[in-house]
């Protein structure tokens, strides 16, 4: 069931998510200071291609430079991605058939506004 619905977000919003996750990456990989920043971002990209059967956790021993570094990706890139989600969430259940879909890009709003301090694992 996971194979079936990753195909459906692919081919309706995980693909324009992904690659929205990618241009942001690479910005931050241009500047040099903003690595950390573009790496968690291209985390996100996989993430936001195929969601499904995978689960965001929290890492154990993020600390205060985390939280630092998360306020600066929401200042700088979070508030743009958590947009997109709301928007191709709004689209998605817009349908019956894209309310599931809908649902699981509001979820991902939380992710794409602090995404440091985060691992992305496997749910099984």
């Amino acid at each position: 069931m996971k194979t079936l619905l990753n195909i459906i977000w692919f081919v309706l919003a995980g693909l324009w998510l992904a690659i929205g996750y990618v241009l942001a990456g690479v910005i931050c990989c241009v500047l040099i200071v903003t690595i950390p920043w573009g790496i968690a971002s291209f985390r996100l990209a996989n993430y936001a291609a195929w969601p499904f059967g995978r689960e965001v956790i929290n890492k154990p021993r993020s600390g205060c430079l985390t939280l630092i570094g998360n306020v600066i990706w929401l200042i700088v890139a979070g508030w743009w991605m958590a947009l997109l989600h709301v928007i191709t969430g709004v689209l998605l259940c817009i349908t019956v058939v894209g309310i599931p879909l809908g649902v699981a890009n509001f979820k991902m709003i939380g992710i794409s506004l602090t995404p440091l301090g985060k691992e992305i694992v496997a749910r099984d």
